[in-house]
Parts: C-alpha cells; sequence; structure tokens
C-alpha cells in the first residue's frame, strides 16, 4: 500500500521545520571564543566558522520569509545567515538602503553588498545613491560598487574623476572608505593600463598603505606592490 506523505506510517516522525529559535540556538552552539575573538580585531562580532555557517545554509536553501526573520533579530550570525538564504530579487531598493544602514559589522556590510545588493535589479541606482552619501561607511559601498563597474562595465564611469577624487580625498578618509577608494585606485591600475602609470605615482606619492603587515605569500594592498604582482601574474 503506497503511504500517504501527508499521514506517515506509526513510528515515523517528520522533521520538525526550522524556526528562527531553533537557529539561533544552532548558532551559539558552533559558536567558538577563538574564532570571536580575531573576527574583533577586524570590527566583527560573530563567533561561528564560516564555512559551518554556509553548510547550514545549504541545508537550509533559499528561505526569504525565514531570512527576513532572521535578519530582524539583529543577531550578526543570523545575519550572516539570512543574506545566504534570502532571495535577492524580493528586495526593494529601499529595502536595501535600510538594511546597508543597519549593517553594524564590516562582514554583514560586505555579505549584503555580494549576496544581495549586486544581484538586485537596484544596484546601479544604488550605486549612486549610496557614492555621494555623506556616511563614509554607506559612501564605502557605492565606491566598492563602483570598483565593480570598473572591473566589469567601465563605460559611462568617468575613471578620470575618480582618480582626481582620490587624489583629494583618500588621505582624509575615515579608515573603512580610504579602503574602499585604495581599492578603487588598484583595480583602475590593474584594468587600465592606460592609466596604469597615473595609478602607480599617485600609490608612491600618496603612500595609503605602505607600511600594512602583510602575511606570506600575501599580496601588500599598497597599490604599487599590488598592481604590478597582479599585471606580473596576468602576463605570465
Amino acid at each position: 500500500m503506497t503511504e500517504n506523505p501527508a499521514n506517515p506510517a506509526p513510528g515515523a516522525s517528520a522533521a520538525a521545520p526550522e524556526t528562527v529559535a531553533s537557529l539561533l540556538a544552532e548558532l551559539q552552539a558552533l559558536a567558538d571564543p577563538k574564532i570571536l575573538a580575531v573576527n574583533q580585531r577586524h570590527g566583527d562580532d560573530h563567533a561561528v566558522n564560516l564555512t559551518k555557517l554556509r553548510a547550514v545554509a545549504k541545508r537550509l536553501k533559499t528561505q526569504h520569509p525565514l531570512a527576513l526573520e532572521l535578519w530582524a533579530t539583529g543577531d550578526t550570525a543570523a545575519r550572516l545567515l539570512a543574506l545566504l538564504i534570502c532571495r535577492a530579487r524580493e528586495f526593494g531598493a529601499d529595502d536595501l538602503d535600510a538594511m546597508l544602514r543597519d549593517a553594524r559589522t564590516p562582514k554583514v556590510h560586505d555579505w549584503l553588498l555580494v549576496n544581495a545588493v549586486k544581484k538586485s535589479k537596484h544596484v546601479e541606482g544604488l550605486r549612486v545613491r549610496w557614492f555621494a552619501d555623506a556616511d563614509p561607511v554607506i559612501a564605502s559601498a557605492g565606491w566598492a560598487l563602483t570598483t565593480d563597474r570598473v572591473a566589469k562595465r567601465p563605460e559611462g564611469i568617468d575613471l578620470h574623476n575618480l582618480l582626481d577624487r582620490i587624489d583629494a580625498q583618500i588621505l582624509g578618509a575615515p579608515e573603512r572608505l580610504m579602503w574602499a577608494m585604495n581599492y578603487c585606485l588598484g583595480t583602475i591600475g590593474i584594468e587600465h593600463p592606460e592609466l596604469r602609470g597615473r595609478v602607480l605615482e599617485m600609490g608612491e606619492r600618496l603612500g595609503v598603505l605602505r607600511d600594512y603587515p602583510t602575511p606570506p605569500n600575501c599580496t601588500s594592498p599598497f597599490v604599487p606592490i599590488w598592481v604590478n604582482e597582479i599585471v606580473r601574474r596576468r602576463e605570465g
């Protein structure tokens, strides 16, 4: 006799639905104080190994309503999980703007851009909106999206104007905005050979991140070193 899935056989038990409460408890159980200590040095406050977090997301698959509930908790690990199981096209431009302004930590900020904003039909409008924002953290998101355009779709982007702005503003910029501008500067140098000379001159003269401690086998974020190394690798 064929069993009706809605009426499992005696002794069988259907899996309990995932709830925000059960997921918060699971994330808490995965928390590692050592991971938290490392993350806190970078301004983050989550204690869950990201590989384990992605495994939870893989099990859940896309569940946008659940993602909204997880985001609403304000918990960093829950918000990272939310960004892995959300459906980007369901967010309006104002939704994403509000989420960015409420993203308290760098990792949530970055994952919001990668997993929601860049997959949204609102990405270009938000890029323009955020690029001109007075809040340096919000502006850094605009610079990050602009860097993506510089690398992938530079048509319509005034690269000379970007370089002028970086030259005039990077030294006085708060840290997160300074990093975003520096990444844009390096990307222009890597992707646009006709401007590479100016980029390298600016990098040397401005000296941004010249002495940044770089682990072995990693490339320095100091633009002259970074640009030359990436170009060398590409040209083989």
